[in-house]
């Protein structure tokens, strides 16, 4: 792995960490974090009342890349790797949806609920 890459890495768990702690302070309750399927990953599964969410974290340098963070290929990816692993975290009357939170430095979290609709 190039010193590029292992930076881009390292920026990506802190902000995956940074986003579960902000989601936790927002009352929802961490199930899973980086959850590697054979369709894709999902960055966390949290839960709050009868919800369950998959969540794709984006982090970015400037606050101004983030609208561009995010595609649809890598909603999908997280759709079908949130049907691949659903069973195991969601109750059986949950909601379920994918959702996205955007991070950058000096920005408050973004986030974006029901960012995935089929």
């Amino acid at each position: 792995m190039t010193a590029k890459r292992e930076i881009a890495e390292r920026k990506g768990r802190e902000g995956e960490a940074q986003a579960a702690q902000w989601l936790v302070g927002q009352g929802w309750r961490i199930l899973a974090e980086r959850v590697k399927t054979p369709v894709g990953e999902i960055d966390l599964i949290a839960r709050k009342d009868r919800l369950t969410a998959f969540i794709e974290v984006k982090w970015r340098k400037r606050a101004a890349d983030l609208d561009t963070a995010i595609d649809e290929r890598r909603l999908l990816r997280v759709a079908a790797a949130a049907e691949a692993v659903a069973h195991k975290y969601a109750q059986p009357d949950d909601d379920l949806r994918i959702d996205v939170i955007l991070l950058a430095p000096g920005s408050v979290p973004r986030h974006i609920t029901n960012a995935f609709q089929p």
